[in-house]
């Protein structure tokens, strides 16, 4: 969006305070603290634990569609996965129809660490100091803001 699009009157901001990307990095790096503290006694990453909580709702997909559903690439996927799998969690295998397919399926171990995980979205929940309809309107937002910002982004 080019400044000449801007509503009459409206000046983009030049602070630090003004920026949204300030707003939302700062509040990644507050979020990634404490989920560092919670999942510490998993033995968890939070991108392992966004892996596990894909798998959590549907064992046995593919790489792809892990990476889809994340929105990372395999070059960052294969990494984690090979440490979930190095820890017990998860098991890749090749496709039997398509050898170029990796499928991620849950161990027993990785099946129960979904119960030692239970409580983390209710610790998260309490942290923010918000109700219910005010995060269920926050990450709506965000979901807007993500789609529209893949939807205009440009390719370098």
């Amino acid at each position: 969006m080019s400044k000449a699009s801007l509503p009459p009157g409206i000046e983009p901001p030049r602070t630090l305070d003004g920026q949204l990307c300030f707003a939302l990095y700062s509040t990644q790096l507050a979020m990634g603290k404490l989920y560092r503290q919670l999942l510490a006694r998993l033995e968890l990453t939070y991108p392992q634990y966004l892996v596990m909580l894909v798998l959590w709702e549907g064992d046995g997909i593919t790489v792809s569609d892990l990476g889809e559903r994340l929105f990372l690439d395999s070059a960052t996927l294969t990494p984690l996965l090979k440490r979930l799998q190095a820890a017990g969690f998860v098991q890749r295998t090749r496709g039997t129809r398509d050898e170029r397919q990796v499928i991620v399926t849950l161990t027993d171990q990785g099946k129960a660490l979904r119960e030692k995980a239970g409580d983390v979205p209710v610790e998260v929940f309490c942290a923010t100091g918000c109700d219910v309809d005010q995060l269920r309107g926050l990450k709506a937002q965000l979901e807007t803001l993500r789609a529209s910002l893949i939807a205009g982004s440009v390719d370098a």
